[in-house]
């Protein structure tokens, strides 16, 4: 084991104890309780049942088979969540086979950054991974249910689901994937079309095919974004069935990874070896999907989701944590925004598989841990494939199948894992550098201050945006809005440092998986709507962001800084912030959200 990985997992372990105790007193208590159906009156039971076949309700009752209850995000607005739809009557097929019955628990909201970026919706897609997480509460609520699959991909829903399942600790649970989409027109096309329309050389139409050809079908998008990152998390947790992320929707492997899910559930129910989430959750395996995200240079989104999932499990971690980890884990993965392969050719060069065993050989990650799977974490090194309408799993060759998209760990593409925690007189806050070049890293530039992306980019179309300059992007944090992505910033910022402008970004808001090679200093703590330091920045204060140093500064004599007033949210920016398209619901998380760094929770 890396030194380094084992002390940071001892200092979380430390830090966590009597949370994490506590914690697993509560699922141990729940854990105690006779089954739903002998435990519950009469009339709760006839409820609970009353739909089911009348041979299910023998199973359950007097048979007292396994019962598992599926959580689903299926909607047809995402296309990720598409595929879901023939799931429930799947899994309903293969639990009967195993001589188990399965209901429907509940359906939790799923909504679509890409149909949202830019728009007011974005301003919920934070607080979505909350509603999700009582969602999925609410499923499992009527507490009948031996164990329980989780059916979710993108961006909130997996946290989310997570979240609400380590709510319900007592219960084994196995995450179900549905895959991405095939490959369309490239992510760099994509992004060179989007910087084309921006700067006005082509029209809407152009843009609209492109984007089509990009976004086609069912499956996730093919970037590494925070959707494709969740399941190679789920993967290094041991969640999955092993290898089940990276699968298309509609591979015949897909249909037999599904069905082996309610068989991996099974093996870990009661009966079985009796791993409910809440254990299997511990510090190790947080690590493990910390590590998994540094080293194939994943989404900053969560940098916030994971401490969330974290807490929900009684564990306490960081971005020191986060960022301690990362100098010490390789970058071993180059996929878009960080290279310039998609997630169907990170997939061909042996994907999930090839990343966890090159870890686990070299000791970043902890082997001694539960997972879904009863080999351990060393069976998420194989990959699937079916032989004799069977489901098999076959050792990877020693050699990637593309070492200009996944290399071993003794000749990484870097040394550290790409992030960085930046400090200084405007706060904490993260950068992602695997993208940035190298000449980037450091920006010292005067300041253009605004207090939303819809001000940066109309100062851009007017043509009042040049020479070296720093953007602030404030008032964009959790108990502002909501915490938006600002990805709509990321084509003029390119165009900008294409003509050999050094720019960089710095706000309170985010900019997830999409993080490109624009320098980015985001999730800024204390936010400004908190009297946060970017509150007091000016237009023309000198910043400097020293993504060598690990530092974040506005270059202001300190007697000055030190009294100067922070600037207000605007009056009429408030009152857009809390009406209109739903907005009004979320008063309420605005209001008691943690910070960034605490996970942006809204249920503390």
């Amino acid at each position: 084991m890396k030194a380094a990985v084992a002390d940071v997992t001892a200092r979380i372990a430390a830090r966590s104890a009597s949370r994490r105790a506590a914690y697993l007193e509560r699922i141990e208590k729940l854990a105690q309780r006779p089954r739903g159906s002998d435990r519950m009156g009469c009339a709760n039971v006839a409820h609970a049942f009353a739909a089911l076949p009348g041979t299910d309700k023998i199973r359950v009752v007097e048979e007292r088979s396994p019962h598992i209850g599926l959580i689903t995000a299926y909607n047809d607005m995402l296309s990720a969540h598409q595929p879901y739809e023939s799931y429930p009557a799947l899994l309903r097929h293969e639990a009967h086979h195993q001589g188990a019955t399965l209901q429907v628990a509940g359906g939790v909201p799923a909504m679509c950054d890409g149909v949202t970026q830019g728009q007011p919706g974005m301003e919920l897609s934070l607080f979505s991974r909350d509603t999700i997480a009582m969602a999925t509460a609410i499923g499992l609520s009527h507490d009948v249910f031996d164990g329980a699959l989780m059916l979710g991909v993108c961006d909130k829903i997996v946290p989310g689901l997570l979240i609400g399942a380590l709510h319900f600790g007592h219960l084994p649970c196995v995450f179900v994937p549905a895959g991405p989409m095939g490959s369309g027109l490239s992510n760099q096309a994509k992004g060179k079309m989007r910087e084309l329309y921006t700067q006005g050389l082509v029209g809407r139409e152009e843009l609209m095919i492109a984007e089509s050809a990009a976004y086609h079908g069912p499956g996730t998008c093919t970037f590494y974004g925070t959707a494709n990152s969740n399941q190679m998390l789920l993967e290094a947790m041991g969640l999955h069935v092993p290898g089940a992320a990276f699968v298309h929707p509609y591979d015949e492997l897909r249909e037999a990874l599904t069905r082996e899910s309610v068989r991996s559930l099974l093996a870990i129910m009661p009966r079985g070896r009796n791993l409910p989430i809440g254990k299997l959750v511990d510090e190790k395996v947080i690590v493990n999907a910390m590590v998994a995200l540094l080293a194939t240079g994943g989404s900053t989104n969560h940098l916030i989701h994971w401490v969330a999932v974290a807490r929900a499990a009684g564990i306490q971690i960081d971005w020191t944590d986060f960022a301690d980890l990362s100098a010490a884990v390789p970058l071993l993965a180059r996929v878009y925004p960080n290279g310039n392969a998609d997630v169907n050719q990170f997939q061909a060069a042996g994907g999930p598989g090839r990343v966890l065993r090159e870890l686990l050989d070299a000791g970043y990650l902890h082997a001694d841990v539960g997972t879904a799977n009863a080999e351990g974490l060393r069976a998420y090194t194989r990959v699937p494939a079916i032989e004799n309408e069977h489901l098999v799993w076959h050792d990877l060759p020693q050699a990637s199948g593309d070492p200009a998209i996944i290399r071993p760990a003794d000749e990484p593409f870097s040394a550290s894992g790409g992030l960085k925690l930046l400090t200084g007189n405007l706060g904490r806050a993260v950068i992602k550098i695997s993208a940035v070049p190298d000449d980037r890293h450091v920006i010292e530039a005067p300041a253009r201050v605004f207090d939303n992306q819809e001000a940066l980019l109309d100062s851009y179309a007017a043509g009042e945006l040049s020479g070296d300059f720093i953007a602030v992007v404030r008032f964009q944090g959790p108990s502002a809005n909501g915490m938006p992505e600002l990805h709509k910033l990321t084509p003029p910022m390119s165009v900008l440092q294409g003509k050999g402008f050094k720019v960089a970004l710095v706000t309170d808001g985010r900019m997830s998986g999409a993080s490109g090679k624009v320098p980015a200093a985001i999730h800024v703590s204390p936010e400004a709507s908190a009297g946060g330091p970017l509150a007091k920045v000016r237009d023309g204060d000198m910043l400097r962001l020293d993504a060598v140093a690990g530092t974040l500064e506005a270059r202001v004599d300190a007697a000055v800084w030190d009294v100067r007033e922070a600037a207000p949210l605007p009056p009429e920016q408030s009152l857009d912030n809390a009406f209109g398209l739903g907005r009004e619901l979320f008063g309420g998380m605005r209001r008691n959200v943690t910070c960034a760094e605490e996970g942006a929770c809204t249920w503390l």
